[in-house]
C-alpha cells in the first residue's frame, strides 16, 4: 500500500504541473544546440551543423547570419553554445584543428545581424581525434566568462590539469586570464585557464541571479548524472569517481563520492542525460524563483530542484515526454516565459 501511495503522489505531482503549463511551437529548426536572447523579441540560435539564426519570436521570422568559424561537425561536435552580452556574441564550438583533430574552443564577435566576424579567445588543448564529450556551455559572471570543456571520452585526462579537457574554464570576456585563477594561487601545475577539474561531459552551466554562484550539470556514464556548484580549485573526481554509475560494459568505475572531491548537490541513477540548466528568475512562474530547472535528453523531462537546504534537496518533475529531447532552456529576460530547444523546434512554455 505504501508503494502504491508514493506512486500515486508521484503521478499526481506530474499531472498537477502539467495542468498549469501550455506549449507553443515557435519555429522548426535542424539539430539546434544553443540559444540566447538579444532583446525582447529576438533570440540567437546555433544549429550543430553550422548555422547561426536570429529568430523574431513575435513574428516567427528567421534570419540566417553568416560567420567565419572554422568548425568541424564530428560526432557530438559542431556549433554548440551561444551567449549574447553587451553587444558581443560568444560561441563555443568544435574547432577543426586538422587531421580530424578538434578542440572545444570559444570565439567572440561584435554583434551584427548579417555577418559575425569571430575571433578565438580560448582553445582546449591538446586537440583530440574524438567525436565525444565536447561539453560545452557558457556563463558570464561580471567580467568573467566560464565555460565547460568535456573530456572527449578520454577518462582520466580529466584528472590532468596540464590539459584542458575535463575541466571548467574561467577567463575574462576578452580571453585574458584572471590572476586569481588556481594556477596563480596554490595549483602551480594547473593550466592558467582552468578553474576546476574532474568533469566528464558538462552540458549545463548557469549563473544564479540570487546567490551569484555558477552551477553545472554533467553527464555520467551509465548513470551518475549530477547537478552541482562550480568551485574554485576543486575536483569533481572523474574518472576516479563514478557518481553512482558504471562503464557501459557494466564494470564499476569508482565510488559515488569520497572525501577530497567536490560533492554534487543532486545525482541521477539511472541516467536522465542532463543537458542545459538555469536558475529561474521571472514573473511567469514566480513561485519557482531561485529554483534550478534541469532539462534532459534521454528522459525528455524538465525537473525543478529546491536546493537552498543541501541536506533536504527537493525534486519535482514539471513535465515529461511532451516536447522530445531537450537540448537548451532560456528564460525570457522580461516576462519570465520559458523557451526550449527540443525535437528540432523552438518551443515556448507559459502558464495556461
Amino acid at each position: 500500500m505504501k508503494i502504491l501511495f508514493i506512486l500515486f503522489i508521484f503521478i499526481f505531482s506530474i499531472s498537477a504541473n502539467a495542468e498549469i503549463i501550455n506549449f507553443k511551437k515557435i519555429i522548426d529548426l535542424k539539430d539546434p544546440w544553443g540559444s540566447t536572447f538579444v532583446d525582447e523579441n529576438n533570440i540567437l540560435i546555433t544549429e550543430k551543423s553550422g548555422k547561426i539564426k536570429l529568430i523574431d519570436i513575435k513574428n516567427k521570422h528567421l534570419n540566417l547570419i553568416s560567420h567565419n568559424l572554422n568548425f568541424l561537425e564530428y560526432g557530438q561536435g559542431g556549433l554548440l553554445d551561444i551567449l549574447f552580452k553587451d553587444n558581443f556574441v560568444y560561441v563555443s564550438y568544435s574547432e577543426n584543428r586538422g587531421n580530424w583533430k578538434t578542440s572545444t574552443s570559444i570565439a567572440r564577435a561584435k554583434f551584427n545581424n548579417k555577418n559575425l566576424k569571430f575571433k578565438n579567445i580560448f582553445q582546449a588543448n591538446p586537440p583530440i581525434d574524438s567525436g565525444y564529450h565536447f561539453g560545452s556551455r557558457l556563463a558570464i559572471k561580471e567580467n568573467y566568462l566560464f565555460a565547460s570543456a568535456g573530456e572527449r571520452g578520454k577518462g582520466m585526462i580529466a584528472q590532468d590539469p596540464s590539459q584542458h579537457p575535463g575541466s571548467i574554464i574561467r577567463i575574462y570576456l576578452d580571453g585574458s586570464i584572471p590572476k586569481d585563477n588556481p594556477k596563480f594561487k596554490d595549483k602551480t601545475d594547473w593550466l592558467p585557464e582552468i578553474y576546476q577539474i574532474g568533469v566528464r561531459n558538462p552540458q549545463g552551466l548557469a549563473l544564479s541571479p540570487f546567490d551569484g554562484n555558477i552551477y553545472i550539470s554533467n553527464h555520467g556514464a551509465k548513470g551518475g548524472d549530477w547537478f552541482g556548484e562550480v568551485k574554485k580549485g576543486e575536483n569533481y573526481g572523474w574518472k576516479i569517481l563514478g557518481w553512482g554509475g558504471t562503464n557501459y560494459s557494466g564494470i564499476p568505475i569508482g565510488p559515488k563520492w569520497k572525501p577530497g572531491f567536490t560533492k554534487a548537490i543532486q545525482y541521477w541513477v539511472p541516467s536522465i542525460a542532463t543537458s542545459a540548466i538555469t536558475i529561474y528568475k521571472g514573473n511567469e512562474f514566480n513561485e519557482w524563483n531561485g529554483h534550478a530547472l534541469i532539462t534532459s535528453l534521454k528522459d525528455q523531462s524538465l525537473r525543478k530542484l529546491i536546493f537552498n537546504d543541501l541536506s533536504n534537496v527537493k525534486e519535482d518533475i514539471i513535465f515529461k515526454d511532451k516536447i522530445g529531447r531537450i537540448r537548451d532552456i532560456e528564460v525570457h529576460p522580461y516576462n519570465g516565459k520559458i523557451y526550449f530547444l527540443a525535437d528540432e523546434k523552438l518551443w515556448l512554455m507559459e502558464k495556461n
